[in-house]
C-alpha cells in the first residue's frame, strides 16, 4: 500500500507540474502558441544589441623586430592576397612631412574599386610608434556617376594597372620615422 500512496502522489506531482507549465486552460491557450500576447516581463526585456564594427586593429606601439633604417614592411592582412603593392618608400627627411609612398594594383580581378583605405604606421629608430597616416581612394563606378551626373575619377584606377598613392599623417608625428608598417584596413570592390 504504501506503494501506492508514493504512485499516487508521484502522479499528482506531474500533473501539476503539466498543469502549472502548460497553461491553466484560459483564454490564453485557445491562441497559437506562435500568436500568444507577451507577458509584461518579456516585453520589459532589453533588446540584444551588438558593438559596433571597431574597424581596422590599432598598429602595434612597438616592433617586436626593430626594420631598418628607410624600410617599409607590407602587414599582411585579409586583402593582402588579392593586391599587389610596390615601390614602397619612406621619405621623412626633417625639411619635409613623412609619407609613404607606392604604387597599388588588384591582383585578383577586374571589377572597379569602390572604397580603398590604405594606413602607414609610422616608427622611431628602437621600433616605438610615433604616429600614423591614411590614403584613402574612392570610386563610384559608371553607374553612380550617371546617378550623380558626375564625370567620375579622371585619373588612373585601383584595378588593371594600378594606382599611385602617398599616406600621409593627419596630425604631426611624436619623433622621428625610421620605418614604416603599411596595411590595407578597406578593400571594396563591386
Amino acid at each position: 500500500m504504501n506503494r501506492s500512496i508514493r504512485l499516487a502522489a508521484l502522479a499528482l506531482t506531474a500533473l501539476a507540474l503539466t498543469t502549472a507549465c502548460g497553461g491553466s486552460g484560459g483564454k490564453g491557450d485557445q491562441a497559437d502558441a506562435g500568436q500568444r500576447p507577451a507577458r509584461a516581463e518579456q516585453a520589459a526585456a532589453p533588446a540584444v544589441t551588438f558593438p559596433a564594427p571597431s574597424g581596422a586593429p590599432a598598429p602595434a606601439a612597438t616592433l617586436a623586430k626593430v626594420p631598418a633604417k628607410g624600410e617599409v614592411r607590407l602587414e599582411q592582412g585579409p586583402f593582402t592576397d588579392r593586391v599587389r603593392i610596390t615601390k614602397l618608400t619612406l621619405s621623412g627627411e626633417p625639411a619635409e612631412k613623412p609619407s609613404v609612398t607606392g604604387h597599388f594594383a588588384i591582383t585578383s580581378d577586374v571589377s572597379d574599386v569602390l572604397a580603398l583605405e590604405l594606413r602607414a604606421a609610422f616608427y622611431d629608430e628602437r621600433g616605438h610608434l610615433v604616429g600614423t597616416g591614411s590614403f584613402q581612394y574612392a570610386e563610384e563606378g559608371e553607374a553612380g556617376e550617371a546617378a550623380h551626373g558626375t564625370a567620375g575619377h579622371a585619373g588612373p584606377r585601383a584595378e588593371g594597372a594600378g594606382i599611385d598613392f602617398t599616406a600621409v599623417p593627419k596630425s604631426p608625428l611624436k619623433g622621428t620615422p625610421a620605418s614604416a608598417v603599411l596595411s590595407v584596413p578597406v578593400l571594396v570592390n563591386e
